[in-house]
């Protein structure tokens, strides 16, 4: 194609895209790692397609076209991930030395994108983007390219390859879905009514009851219906009380140290655990636990067990004491 004369042009023109690329395929995908994939082979795909490219459409709605299609054959070949949520009922009492499930694909956490739109924020909390889990593959991309990033039905028509019609019906089918699965106001909705000082108290009073062991503390932050699950292991709790229990068990009582680091993930706050087998030594990476809230109390926990999260928040693997 006329346009780019070398790949060093084509890398130099698609450069500004690839963060907004990059949250596209998470969206799509839930998972961070598998969204660098996409973007890697998309931009790699648009490249070598670009002499039947011909100008015919924006080179961003060309790269879109080109990731969704990555991402939908990604979909076909790994499945659908998921939360333990998702795999059956909450337990009702603690599950001490519970396993990992490997067979299970587990959705993961995102690290906030660059400044953007509103709505491509609310798009990846953590609520929307596991509801979208429950979608088809042409379902979850004709929401994603309509309602997050605006492009027409026509346009989506074309970059499936599909009618305007079947794409008006996969849209319909899609809302419905995410509806019964998302609450009615976002965690964007929910953060704009408080201010900074309550944010900084619920994250580090979190983290700072688990490292003292302060029940109390802790009591204070939760909402009555609270949740609490850590991917991979397929146990979770539903409930103050069953919440409560679980962590006076387990990370309060049988893990020795605790250190962390405030951050954000999926667009909510969100708290980077390092554990140590004492006060003295180094911790390493344990869990980054988004915080779902509900007015000004936590009403969800999603603790993203393992180190592998880490290097995509600019977070060490471990802590000095």
């Amino acid at each position: 194609m006329g346009e780019f004369s070398s790949e060093a042009e084509f890398t130099r023109a698609v450069a500004p895209l690839r963060a907004e690329l990059r949250a596209h395929c998470y969206r799509m995908l839930g998972s961070i790692h598998d969204a660098d994939d996409a973007v890697q082979e998309a931009l790699l795909r648009a490249w070598r397609g670009l002499p039947g490219f011909e100008g015919r459409s924006a080179l961003r709605t060309w790269l879109y076209t080109v990731a969704t299609r990555t991402c939908l054959d990604l979909i076909d070949q790994r499945g659908r991930r998921a939360l333990p949520i998702d795999l059956g009922p909450s337990s009702e009492q603690v599950v001490l030395d519970s396993a990992p499930r490997t067979d299970v694909a587990w959705l993961g956490p995102y690290p906030d994108p660059p400044a953007g739109s509103y709505e491509q924020r609310e798009a990846v909390e953590l609520a929307f983007v596991a509801a979208c889990r429950h979608l088809p593959g042409n379902q979850r991309a004709a929401l994603l390219l309509f309602d997050v990033l605006g492009f027409s039905a026509a346009e989506i028509a074309t970059m499936m390859e599909t009618s305007v019609t079947s794409v008006n019906s996969a849209l319909a089918r899609a809302r419905r879905t995410v509806s019964a699965h998302v609450p009615a106001r976002t965690q964007q909705q929910t953060l704009r009514a408080l201010d900074d000082a309550r944010l900084h108290e619920l994250a580090t009073g979190f983290a700072t009851a688990l490292a003292e062991g302060d029940v109390d503390r802790l009591v204070d932050l939760l909402t009555e219906d609270v949740t609490w699950s850590m991917p991979p292991l397929p146990h979770w709790y539903r409930g103050r009380a069953a919440v409560i229990e679980f962590a006076f068990a387990v990370p309060m009582t049988r893990c020795p140290s605790w250190r962390f680091r405030l951050t954000s993930a999926n667009a909510q706050p969100a708290v980077a655990f390092y554990l140590g087998g004492s006060a003295a030594v180094p911790h390493e990476a344990w869990s980054v636990t988004v915080l779902t809230l509900r007015d000004d109390r936590i009403c969800d926990l999603t603790s993203f067990l393992g180190a592998e999260h880490f290097p995509a928040f600019g977070l060490p693997a471990s802590v000095t004491p």
